[in-house]
């Protein structure tokens, strides 16, 4: 009985021809409809690894890891530089999904950069931010402002640095400072502690410090306050800003310490005339 072998089936020209098409491992420039073009190597048609991509429309520059087609791992940005005629670094360090995450630095000028950690594009953790006036914040960063809640005392809080020596360590929360705090006016010579709303001193002491090193000192020092008690006027004063307010018996909201106004009064007699509370 004859024996009939059937020839293989051939594929169509296009499966081959796709085949080869497919971008995998290291590959030269290939550009893109729009004119963007990549260097670098490919995983399954897409960046995966070490690449450089060069946008077309605004002439960026990424040069570093690519997982399946997005920055993920270390990377810099750098972008045209129209005055100096080349490029200027915009960002060096860490990525995940396309986005800034975890270790970085940040150039927003030519004397102003951030350097901390960042999550989806924004700063968020422990940072440090070098303004282009000199002033210096170093501390807790949330949703990309400086933001101190919850963060403990043995941690050194915040500092933020004055171009003129002055310096503010305490808590911050939504890039104002918020909660207890310590300003130094060490061009004047004065010390503030004491508790902070929305970027305003509400209460505390104001002492001399460093008075006769200071380069501005004022005119007089701050007198010895008299007061028979005044840790606890301080005290009863910074409740007065912690307090929440609870429901009374007939369903209106009332303190449970005495109106601002009475404890203003008593606070106000603690703080000389003359101290500061709080500034740049």
């Amino acid at each position: 009985m004859p024996i009939f072998k059937c020839p293989p089936k051939s594929q169509p020209p296009w499966k081959e021809w796709d085949q080869k098409a497919q971008k995998n491992g290291l590959r030269h420039q290939v550009y893109a409809v729009n004119g963007d073009r990549y260097v670098g190597e490919w995983k399954d048609n897409m960046k995966h690894g070490k690449g450089t991509q060069i946008w077309k429309k605004k002439g960026a520059i990424y040069e570093g890891d690519w997982k399946f087609g997005k920055r993920d791992g270390y990377g810099t940005l750098s972008l045209p530089d129209q005055e100096k005629g080349k490029y200027r670094r915009v960002y060096s360090g860490w990525w995940k999904g396309d986005k800034k995450s975890g270790y970085g630095i940040q150039f927003f000028g030519p004397n102003e950069y951030y350097e901390g950690e960042w999550c989806s594009d924004q700063r968020s953790g422990w940072g440090r931010m070098y303004y282009s006036n000199g002033d210096i914040f170093e501390g807790q960063w949330w949703n990309d402002k400086p933001d101190g809640e919850g963060m403990p005392p043995e941690l050194g809080n915040h500092v933020a640095c004055s171009k003129n020596g002055n310096r503010y360590e305490g808590y911050w929360q939504g890039g104002l400072k918020n909660g207890p705090g310590r300003f130094f006016h060490l061009d004047h010579g004065q010390l503030f502690e004491g508790f902070w709303v929305d970027n305003i001193a509400k209460c505390g002491t104001m002492i001399d410090f460093g008075r006769d090193e200071a380069p501005a000192p004022t005119q007089f020092p701050i007198p010895q306050v008299k007061i028979v008690d005044p840790d606890g006027v301080l005290e009863e004063a910074l409740a007065m800003f912690k307090k929440k307010e609870e429901p009374s018996d007939t369903g209106t909201r009332r303190s449970r310490l005495d109106s601002p106004v009475q404890a203003h009064a008593r606070v106000a007699g603690s703080i000389p005339s003359r101290g500061r509370a709080g500034g740049s």
